[in-house]
């Protein structure tokens, strides 16, 4: 096993694609045909258009083959008390194929991921974590953030 890191590029979409239909299974159990077909369709042009602007996919390789991915969206509102530039970024999809689980990518990931958001000068990194995330997250120095607001959504 020869793990190097880096970013994702256009060359990777399928393999993108690929990880994001993976993560999902790991995360809902299961996709149905139509869920992974209407994937299949969707995601390259997404990829194509935000890879490497919105979209920064840290990835490790073994040889040449990506197994961990995290992506770190970023997203500029109007600016506000807590975010004078109006930058910041959600973390989503980390994943990691499951033989390569425990060997501290994902760490090392999010590392890379905290570095390039201080680069870059964002005001803040958010993620959801799962329970089997939350231990790597708070290690690289996430914290639970308190909120006075509610989360709420409305879907179509």
């Amino acid at each position: 096993m020869k793990i190097e890191y880096g970013l994702a590029t256009q060359n990777d979409i399928e393999e993108l694609v690929r990880l994001r239909i993976a993560y999902m299974i790991d995360d809902f159990g299961s996709v149905s045909d139509e869920e992974r077909e209407g994937m299949k369709k969707q995601l390259p042009d997404y990829f194509s258009r935000k890879l490497g602007t919105e979209l920064i996919a840290f990835v490790a390789r073994d040889n040449e083959r990506i197994v961990s991915v995290a992506y770190l969206h970023i997203i500029e509102m109007p600016a506000n008390s807590t975010l004078l530039n109006g930058l910041y970024a959600d973390v989503l999809s980390v994943y990691t194929e499951p033989e390569y689980r425990g060997k501290g990518l994902c760490t090392t990931l999010m590392k890379n991921l905290v570095e390039y958001g201080r680069e870059i000068g964002l005001g803040r990194i958010d993620l959801k974590a799962t329970e089997d995330g939350y231990p790597i997250y708070e290690k690289v120095g996430f914290k639970e953030k308190i909120n006075r607001y509610k989360d709420m959504r409305y879907d179509f």
